[in-house]
């Protein structure tokens, strides 16, 4: 059998090829010989509580949401905000509006303000409207999985974002409770309940975020409720005191255990 001659230039990259390989293998050497790290088991400091509270006033502009007569929702939304921004300012928190006016913000945008915040929680209010006139009450939504928590690193490369988290959301749910307990409490409204539910600005958000359903302008009752002054305050009232109530138990809470890598 005749012997196989190599051109010069071949005969370089397989030796190219040889020496990245052999530098590999001694790279690999020298990291399975380090030890390995004991791990310990070390109390993280107490979650900290909120600082600011986002209020999302559903709808705006063009989009007036569901209407009954020359009741608009997105006028509903917009007065219940405000007052609820005022009580928050007077218990000395932090708000943001994503629409202080008569104004369409669409829903990405109103994710992405709440996303560019740290420390916060986001609430957005709506009404209802119903397939039959008889239903009515109040109820208050979360999503089941949300947007992964944590530091917005290198957010421009798609492929290293994970847009929700398998994980049950705790948080958002428990926001939702303590916001439909108080409403329910402040306006004798009949109780929904909370629900699950994956709207976009609950989905998208990576803050405890809940959607508020504060009656339905498709029940005669609810409207005329509705269009009281005095009640609108008991609306805003009970959302603002199960925010603060909300914040009162993450002060609580104990800490929690985490792992991390020891060197000593």
């Amino acid at each position: 059998m005749g012997r196989i001659r190599l051109s010069r230039s071949a005969a370089e990259v397989i030796a190219w090829l040889g020496l990245a390989l052999m530098s590999a293998s001694f790279v690999v050497l020298l990291l399975n010989s380090q030890p390995s790290l004991p791990r310990v088991i070390t109390r993280s400091k107490r979650p900290q509580p909120l600082s600011v509270v986002i209020l999302d006033p559903g709808h705006g502009g063009q989009d007036s949401g569901a209407l009954s007569g020359n009741v608009l929702e997105k006028d509903l939304t917009l007065d219940v905000a405000q007052r609820a921004e005022r009580l928050l300012a007077a218990a000395g928190v932090a708000t943001v509006m994503t629409r202080v006016g008569d104004a369409y913000v669409s829903l990405a945008d109103r994710s992405a303000i709440a996303n560019r915040i740290n420390a916060a929680v986001f609430v957005s209010i709506h009404f209802n409207d119903g397939s039959r006139p008889v239903a009515s009450g109040v109820e208050t939504y979360f999503a089941a999985h949300q947007m992964t928590r944590g530091p917005q690193i290198a957010t421009w490369l798609p492929f290293l974002q994970k847009s929700s988290s398998e994980e049950p959301n705790i948080e958002s749910q428990s926001l939702a409770g303590f916001i439909q307990q108080e409403l329910v409490s402040r306006t004798q409204a009949t109780n929904r309940g909370t629900k699950a539910e994956q709207f976009y600005v609950l989905a998208n958000v990576r803050h405890p975020a809940v959607l508020v359903e504060a009656g339905f302008l498709t029940n005669k009752d609810d409207v005329m409720k509705l269009t009281d002054t005095n009640y609108r305050e008991q609306l805003a009232t009970g959302i603002s005191n199960g925010i603060l109530a909300y914040r009162e138990a993450l002060k609580h809470r104990a800490p929690v255990l985490t792992e991390r890598i020891s060197s000593d």
